[in-house]
């Protein structure tokens, strides 16, 4: 997403923003404030994930797949746990 297109989507809800100082009790103003930022974000959002997986279940491949690691020598069992958790396999104690 350019900046120009994050100030188009901006300016769509400028009218309803400046709306919002007709309201004059705070808790309305303030539902309807996050209510437009709100659905603001989720079109930024939107914009800037245009490509969605087919499949929302997909499987993330283990880090060691993903960063070409190699480890060898390692039990089925280790294994697995390397790839469950790799992060706590490498800090220190």
């Amino acid at each position: 997403m350019t900046e120009v297109n994050f100030i188009a989507l901006a300016k769509k809800r400028y009218a309803e923003l400046q709306a919002l100082n007709k309201i004059d009790n705070f808790y309305d103003y303030e539902k309807e404030f996050e209510f437009l930022l709100r659905d603001l974000g989720r079109e930024v959002l939107e914009a800037n994930t245009k490509t969605v997986p087919a499949d929302r279940r997909k499987k993330i491949p283990p880090l060691s797949k993903q960063f070409g690691l190699h480890v060898t020598g390692l039990s089925t069992a280790a294994m697995q746990l390397w790839n469950a958790y790799p992060v706590f396999l490498w800090t220190k104690r």
